[in-house]
């Protein structure tokens, strides 16, 4: 497995200014949203509470369109969206797609897909958290603005997996 650091060297990118390394964070992030937009349905269709199948749906939406803001930004950059991949993404989405796999409980297989969905959703606000603070940082004002706005529908969507989780899928999969 190869990290977005070991990508950025061996794309030509060094660690001589904080434009690269927003560069490859944004590349990173771009794979991440690719690997989500296949991902999002499997997990909607696998999930057996309404509200839940809702949220990934709607999520995917939201999804799409934090992909087009990537390549907005990219855009601002000079740039185009380079093919990388995300591992770290792919394992996150490998273990949803476990869950998806295993038999078991509607309820409790619900739980373990919000577990999946949550990780999924902190990976992402970490890595546009990090991404829009370099992009403030180089004055990148229109970057940083369209980052936070995706920024703060990751931070939503957490949001909602845990209240769902809390108001009622927990609860019932507790009771199995």
């Amino acid at each position: 497995m190869t990290s977005w650091i070991s990508k950025m060297t061996g794309n030509g990118l060094a660690l001589e200014n904080l434009e690269n390394v927003l560069t490859l964070q944004l590349r990173d992030l771009y794979s991440a949203e690719l690997q989500l937009i296949k991902a999002l349905p499997k997990m909607a269709k696998a999930a057996h509470n309404q509200e839940l199948k809702t949220a990934f749906e709607s999520h995917l939406k939201e999804t799409e369109q934090q992909k087009i803001r990537l390549e907005q930004a990219f855009e601002l950059l000079g740039q185009t969206p380079e093919k990388e991949t995300c591992e770290a993404m792919q394992g996150l989405i490998s273990e949803g797609e476990e869950i998806i796999g295993l038999e078991g409980e509607p309820d409790v297989k619900d739980a373990a897909l919000i577990a999946a969905a949550q990780r999924v959703e902190h990976y992402e606000i970490a890595g546009y958290g990090c991404a829009r603070t370099f992009a403030r940082r180089l004055g990148r004002a229109e970057i940083a603005k369209l980052l936070q706005h995706t920024l703060d529908e990751e931070s939503n969507a957490d949001v909602i997996l845990t209240d769902i989780a809390e108001a009622m899928v927990n609860t019932q999969a507790a009771q199995s």
